[in-house]
């Protein structure tokens, strides 16, 4: 097995994938990481303290991933075009494992890689995961979909761990459709938290952003039983409620009075949320769905007042539920 993105998530992934006693490939742009792992054991830069399977070998070369039997791909949604456009073709399942939707293309992430990998078989994995709890060995559910039945049983298997359960869908939109705009959400969530506008705001957000997910989704040909399911509600629920989630915490900052800009800038890692909200817009009015929410987190981010924000949202018309 191959796990493409040596960040926190990718790490995980990577544990999961020895703990059936398989040996790992796992890649990393940087040569300093990959050092660093087969050295110590440990990605100190993003899962510090936590020691890594003896199975797993960093490597800098997509070539020595490619010929896995699989490959997860752990890349932040932006990158993953350029990142597969360098890994040789085999024809072997790729798991995606970003969320997000492409900027200027509006494409899943499933559509990019079939687009660039067009003899590969193309999985999505998605639910309600913290990297750290994963990497520890705490017990997690995820979907892993698939469009072909026989594949999807099979990675099914060679995944699960007895601390990782994954469930197998046929919905590849919906699982991808559900971790993508629940990290715009959460950015919205974390708002409500930094701004000090308690519990009942937050759980009224989550029920509406979950409206806002599932019009999106079943427009782009989603199911609604995967939206409510745990790549869609699941996720949606852990991100909307933990500091853990680099979302979240995003939206406290500005919440808190931080400007989005200065926040993005000093962070080491992806919150994935403030790259998709824009595109995620942009494809909602491209097919007529309204997605108020996500218009007012767009706007946030641009650095509109909080109070402004959210005084908008309070006003809009009433209506039927």
């Amino acid at each position: 097995m191959g796990v493409i993105g040596a960040g926190a998530w990718g790490t995980a992934l990577a544990q999961v994938a020895a703990a059936n006693g398989h040996e790992v490939r796992l890649w990393a742009r940087d040569a300093g990481l990959v050092a660093a792992i087969n050295d110590r054991h440990e990605n100190a830069a993003y899962l510090p303290g936590i020691p890594m399977s003896p199975l797993i070998r960093a490597t800098g070369d997509l070539a020595h991933v490619a010929a896995a039997e699989a490959n997860l791909i752990v890349t932040p949604a932006q990158a993953m075009r350029a990142v597969l456009a360098d890994l040789p073709q085999h024809g072997h399942p790729l798991i995606l494992c970003c969320k997000g939707i492409e900027a200027g293309t509006h494409l899943l992430m499933s559509e990019v890689a079939q687009a660039v990998h067009p003899a590969s078989p193309v999985l999505v994995l998605s639910g309600p995961t913290f990297a750290a709890e994963v990497a520890r060995g705490l017990p997690t559910a995820v979907t892993l979909a698939s469009a072909d039945a026989a594949t999807g049983r099979a990675l099914t298997a060679r995944i699960a761990a007895p601390h990782f359960r994954p469930y197998a869908s046929n919905d590849v939109i919906g699982a991808e459709i559900g971790g993508a705009v629940k990290n715009v959400l959460a950015i919205a969530c974390g708002v409500i938290a930094g701004a000090g506008l308690g519990e009942n705001a937050r759980a009224a957000l989550i029920a509406r952003g979950f409206a806002e997910m599932t019009r999106f989704g079943l427009a782009k040909g989603a199911r609604a039983e995967t939206l409510a399911g745990l790549s869609g509600l699941g996720d949606l629920v852990l991100t909307c409620s933990s500091t853990a989630s680099r979302n979240f915490s995003l939206g406290m900052g500005i919440g808190g009075g931080e400007q989005a800009a200065a926040l993005l800038a000093n962070r080491r890692t992806v919150a994935e949320g403030a790259h998709t909200a824009p595109v995620l817009r942009d494809a909602a009015r491209a097919i007529g769905v309204e997605m108020p929410i996500t218009e007012a987190v767009c706007r946030l981010l641009a650095g509109d007042a909080v109070h402004d924000v959210i005084g908008a949202l309070l006003a809009r018309p009433l209506r039927g539920e």
